[in-house]
């Protein structure tokens, strides 16, 4: 496995630049896991296909799902991607590099737990911040649009909410200076995360069902359904800032409720 990633790596490396690898390849990496990972939910909810696994009964139109996926290419095109090359810089100067020898997966596993601690601790404060009153009507608000999250609208929100979130999801890199290969697997990692998050499905298998403290899709989900400033249920990926600070008792009080 490891001489495979080697020889992958090589080849990339070798007929690539610095600065390809790290703008236009972060930007593949993450719209190819990104639209593979969620189209596949507008295909379960168009079809029907496991809808008893369906958190809501309700289902989005097609022209909403179409809705979403033109705003989404238009958002990824002209602030994903400038984004990501303006931030190269960024990375560069705080030691990110993509040439061998590649890090061990010890140190790869640290950085990856690292991100997953201060994205959760980031994005739940600045998740909470944007459902304050004004900044959820003026920004929040375009991503509460689907009050029934499909895995797509985990990317559907105002620029400035991209540009504000997207920063929980960087400081942990920028702080370490990963080699790229860890920046592309934690972005694979959150991006499917997300995703799954924003689903709408609660399978058997989701791994909300083994990972103790992961929020995932029914977490998320009562999040969406109301439509209001102070819904509860901040966090990203682990939950445990919702419950520090008890931000999910609506949601725990409706599943105990469910439960008996």
């Amino acid at each position: 496995m490891d001489s495979l990633v080697e020889s992958g790596w090589q080849y990339l490396v070798t007929n690539f630049s610095d600065f390809q690898l790290s703008c236009l390849g972060s930007f593949i990496v993450h719209e190819t896991v990104f639209f593979l990972s969620g189209l596949p939910y507008i295909f379960l909810e168009r079809t029907g296909l496991l809808s008893s696994y369906k958190i809501q009964t309700k289902n989005n139109t097609p022209e909403a799902q179409g809705k979403c996926i033109s705003w989404l290419l238009f958002y990824h095109s002209c602030v994903n991607f400038p984004l990501m090359m303006f931030s190269y810089r960024v990375f560069k100067f705080m030691g990110m590099r993509s040439s061998f020898p590649l890090p061990s997966w010890k140190v790869v596993s640290a950085q990856i737990l690292f991100f997953f601690i201060i994205e959760d601790f980031v994005f739940y404060w600045g998740h909470r911040i944007l459902h304050t009153k004004w900044l959820y009507k003026n920004v929040h608000s375009v991503h509460h649009e689907y009050a029934t999250p499909f895995g797509l609208t985990s990317e559907y929100a105002h620029p400035a909410e991209i540009l504000f979130l997207g920063f929980a999801t960087f400081i942990g890199p920028a702080l370490t200076g990963p080699h790229l290969i860890t920046l592309w697997l934690w972005l694979v990692l959150r991006v499917i995360e997300t995703v799954e998050a924003h689903c709408g499905y609660h399978f058997p298998w989701s791994p909300s069902n083994f990972l103790p403290l992961y929020g995932g899709a029914d977490f998320h989900d009562y999040h969406h359904r109301l439509l209001y400033t102070k819904s509860g249920n901040y966090s990203s990926t682990f939950v445990y800032m919702d419950w520090i600070f008890g931000t999910d008792k609506g949601y725990r009080k409706l599943k105990a409720l469910k439960e008996t």
